[in-house]
């Protein structure tokens, strides 16, 4: 009996000095040297505070729409078919006086009596003024691989979590298009270019094709990003 006491208190005191010796890991806050969450009104919010509306990119200065899970307009699960106006305007107020280019409505939405398009989703964004803004719009290939993010863990998104909850990792339109179409697309002639955020590529798919969007605009010369 005085042995297996003694064994055990042997052991207690090996265990108690590696754990001093190796704490574990101090838990790590969320990085927010680079984004800040935004509310609807366009306001820096406490990054443990939620829900919000948009998200300010501090390293490119560029915001994000925020998607949701809810079946409003933001919904992540909605798809759009790429249809937008030529040439893509990024400061104009007004989507008047272009010519379009792409397919309407092939993709699946709940707020549109039809089926959606990239462009349903940029005018009815603009028009609501989301975080306060009216230049939204669809992100160049390059800003939108600006938010991949190869360090998450294996099996999600290829974002921030913290900060672009319900990423889908499929295909997101970008503003880049007319890029000729290989393989068995090939008959379509042209199309848009998507990133992929499961595995991170790039490639262009036909306008017709129901993909994801993630809008985007900058901030405006008088936005305070200061935290609050």
């Amino acid at each position: 009996m005085k042995q297996r006491l003694l064994i055990g208190a042997i052991l207690f005191i090996i265990i108690a000095a590696y754990a001093a010796l190796n704490p574990p890991p101090i838990p790590q806050p969320i990085a927010s040297d680079r984004f800040i969450k935004l509310d609807a009104s366009g306001m820096p919010m406490d990054i443990w505070a939620g829900p919000w509306a948009c998200i300010l990119d501090q390293k490119t200065g560029l915001i994000w729409e925020n998607k949701t899970d809810n079946e409003n307009i933001h919904d992540a699960y909605w798809t759009y078919s790429w249809f937008n106006q030529y040439p893509i305007i990024k400061e104009s107020e007004s989507l008047q006086d272009a010519s379009f280019k792409g397919t309407p409505n092939k993709g699946d939405c709940y707020f549109e009596e039809e089926r959606c398009d990239t462009l349903d989703l940029i005018q009815r964004t603009r028009t609501h003024q989301l975080c306060g803004l009216k230049h939204w719009r669809l992100p160049s290939t390059e800003e939108l691989q600006s938010l991949l993010d190869h360090s998450v863990r294996i099996g999600e998104a290829l974002i921030q979590p913290a900060f672009f909850p319900h990423t889908k990792k499929g295909d997101y339109w970008t503003s880049d298009f007319d890029k000729d179409l290989t393989g068995v697309y090939q008959h379509l002639k042209f199309g848009a270019l998507a990133v992929n955020f499961k595995d991170g590529s790039v490639k262009p798919i036909p306008y017709q094709n129901a993909a994801f969007v993630r809008l985007v605009t900058e901030a405006s010369k008088n936005f305070n990003i200061s935290q609050p």
